[in-house]
């Protein structure tokens, strides 16, 4: 069913049911009312003898017996105390994942399962947009219990009436202040924001208090209302409850007004201090907001001088909203219904708004299954067409499969068969040979690009055995300690080499090892060089350009995260020995005077103070200094330590120093010293420094390239 231009805004109150209904204005700050009701329960819902059910009801029987509702959109509300409000400023973060974060905030402010409830929620105007990322943004979140908007929209279900909107009161009066009272939001200035406008709508049994400056909102809900003041007089001057609520309406025509607003006094003071408490919360928790005017909504609101005792209570400008700006319309405004009663239309008048896409805020807390059951509905008769159409659709085609089955001759096209498999085999055949042609053209390629590369290639061992000889630990010139022992010396007894298709495989055979080589626990940090006791950092894990490799499972508590080489190369071992191992070499002898020499030299990847580089033979950076990475030598391991054993040597120093006469020249004096045993293995991927990454083969007919 096609929709109307006009919608309703429908505020079903606790004292009577207000209807306003509007269409789009040429004006786009206007709205403009077609027709208005307002119908008063014969007692409030709230009195003891009330049946609500039945009230509301017979309201909404008259309602739709005297209004025509087809095809216009409708919106309705539910109380503020019947749903959640909250606002949220959110973290910096990426626009995309606001969402995500509202998801989450929803789940932590909402205190029921959000299966049970109905929520929605909205970013609010403000905050600041740059790359993909906002700042300072704050969403409204809304909800109610999904068992309360069924009751809510029950009555109107049974009338008949098919809700678009369902929306909380409070909401919908802010969306009346922001559109009637203040600038259009997007033109607003985040950091010159206007006054704030309080509103303060009185209804039966509670007001709702709205603060809004068009960007940021706050609400709340205050136990005082219209029968508030009855229940007053009733206690005071011991009248029924009809009686007096017609004295309150009446009390400057009253027998005794004086007596009537003495009664009504207490009441008056509680309403303007809980405002009061109010806005000192409200003007607290937002010290940059400033309140330029109050304005009271409600029939309760026409008592005499209650707009006057609250503006002297609070020292602002207080005036009742007894005309609404951006509502035209001559015959709905001079209607009675409306005149008189027009303090109790902001809520019809925002559900208005929103229903006509004019509100600022447009969350909607109607039931998901209500809006996809209603789309199936609409969506029925296009389904039912579509199935005909398939139907005969289906008929035409077997009708035309048929007749060509019935008239298929197999004689008639058996050459055309042959004719087409023998085009199809011609076309395999010329596939295949094509895919030689470029096997071979890529085989031919590649033992080109092996010969070019043997030339960078022919110096890489002795590049290698290069770096590992300047790594070797040595005294400087001239300041060799006299002692063997003092001197730092490495003595390799030997070196093997074994290659690796992959040397994953090896790592994962000594990440033992290397957790023992590189310890990350507080023993590290004691570790001392040489002679100066500095203390020596811990080694790196991992080389910053190595790939990631095999998990770091099975590692001993507190050794290094992993990640080893990946790849063909070659493993390294290097099997010497060194007498660094006195007392006083302490700590740094046995494997942490190994660690502290060459091992720290294997790791060394960017070039920096102090850290030895070997000087490359061919390639692109041949002639100049690299660091030992820079040659593929990585990942050192010592694999195999002994445990510090006294050795005598004959020293040719001794042999040839003065001997003391007693000591025979033949028969020099053994030297005793402390030797420690070491199997050190490092892997060595070979590289040619600075040479580009050679170009990939052609690909082969009917792939994709690598």
């Amino acid at each position: 069913m096609a929709r109307s231009e006009y919608v309703w805004g429908i505020d079903i109150g606790k004292c009577a049911l207000k209807a306003l209904r509007c269409r789009l204005s040429a004006d786009p700050r206007k709205l403009t009312a077609e027709a208005v009701d307002y119908i008063e329960y014969p007692m409030m819902l709230t009195q003891p003898e009330a049946d609500p059910v039945e009230l509301v009801r017979a309201a909404l029987e008259t309602f739709t017996g005297r209004n025509t509702l087809k095809g216009d959109r409708i919106a309705v509300s539910v109380l503020g105390q019947s749903g959640l409000s909250k606002f949220i400023k959110l973290p910096p973060i990426e626009a995309k994942k606001i969402g995500n974060i509202v998801q989450y905030e929803a789940r932590q402010q909402i205190p029921f399962p959000l299966e049970q409830v109905v929520w929605d929620w909205q970013r609010l105007a403000g905050g600041m947009e740059e790359s993909g990322f906002v700042l300072e943004a704050e969403v409204a979140l809304f909800a109610m219990k999904r068992e309360q908007a069924f009751k809510a929209l029950d009555p109107l279900i049974q009338a008949g009436i098919e809700v678009d909107v369902l929306q909380l009161s409070p909401i919908a009066l802010a969306n009346m202040v922001m559109f009637d009272e203040l600038p259009d939001p997007s033109s607003l200035d985040p950091d010159k924001p206007p006054s704030s406008i309080v509103l303060v709508s009185t209804g039966v049994d509670s007001t709702d208090l709205v603060i809004t400056n068009g960007l940021k909102i706050w609400q709340r809900s205050m136990p005082i209302g219209g029968a508030t003041f009855t229940k007053a007089i009733v206690r005071g001057m011991k009248l029924t409850f009809a009686k007096a609520e017609h004295l309150k309406r009446n009390a400057v025509r009253a027998e005794d007004p004086k007596l009537v607003f003495k009664e009504m006094r207490p009441v008056f003071n509680d309403f303007a201090g809980e405002l009061q408490r109010s806005l000192n919360y409200f003007t607290g928790a937002d010290r940059t907001a400033t309140i330029g005017k109050v304005l009271l909504l409600g029939n309760a609101t026409k008592l005499r001088g209650l707009s006057d005792f609250v503006a002297k209570q609070l020292k602002l400008d207080v005036q009742r909203l007894e005309t609404f700006r951006g509502l035209e319309g001559a015959a709905v405004l001079a209607n009675p219904l409306f005149k008189d009663n027009r303090l109790s239309f902001g809520t019809a008048y925002g559900l208005a708004l929103q229903a006509a896409g004019k509100a600022p805020l447009r969350t909607n807390l109607l039931p998901p299954e209500i809006v996809r059951e209603r789309l199936i509905e609409s969506k029925k008769p296009w389904a039912v067409g579509a199935m005909v159409g398939l139907l005969i659709a289906a008929v035409l085609s077997f009708a035309t499969t048929f007749l060509a089955w019935t008239s298929f001759s197999p004689l008639l096209y058996s050459q055309v068969f042959k004719d087409a498999d023998r085009v199809n085999l011609q076309s395999r055949e010329a596939i295949a040979s094509l895919a030689e042609v470029q096997k071979k053209q890529t085989d031919a390629i590649l033992q080109q690009r092996f010969l070019l590369d043997v030339e960078n290639r022919r110096f890489q061992m002795m590049d290698m055995l290069r770096a590992v000889n300047s790594l070797l630990p040595q005294d400087p010139p001239g300041n060799v300690p006299a002692e063997l022992a003092d001197r730092k010396e490495l003595h390799i007894d030997r070196m093997d080499c074994e290659y690796f298709p992959d040397l994953a495989r090896w790592f994962s055979s000594v990440e033992q090892a290397w957790a023992q080589t590189h310890p990350t626990d507080g023993a590290a940090s004691e570790m001392t060089a040489g002679d100066s006791g500095a203390p020596v950092e811990p080694a790196a894990a991992v080389n910053a350009d190595a790939p990631e490799g095999l998990p770091t499972d099975g590692l001993p508590a507190g050794a290094p995260a992993m990640r080893g080489p990946k790849g063909p190369g070659w493993v390294i071992e290097l099997t010497g020995h060194h007498f660094h191992n006195e007392d006083h070499h302490k700590p740094n002898q046995t494997a942490q005077f190994v660690r502290s020499t060459i091992v720290k030299g294997l790791l060394a990847g960017e070039p920096e103070e102090g850290s030895e580089e070997v000087q490359v033979s061919a390639g692109p950076l041949a002639g100049k200094q690299v660091t030992v990475a820079g040659i593929g030598i990585g990942f050192p391991v010592i694999i195999s330590s002994s445990p510090v054993k006294v050795v005598s040597i004959v020293s040719e120093e001794i042999k040839s120093a003065a001997l003391p006469s007693e000591v025979a020249p033949d028969k020099p004096p053994d030297l005793k010293l402390k030797r420690y045993d070491f199997v050190l293995q490092f892997c060595w991927q070979p590289t040619t420094p600075g040479a580009l990454k050679p170009p990939q083969p052609p690909a082969v007919f009917g792939e994709e390239a690598p």
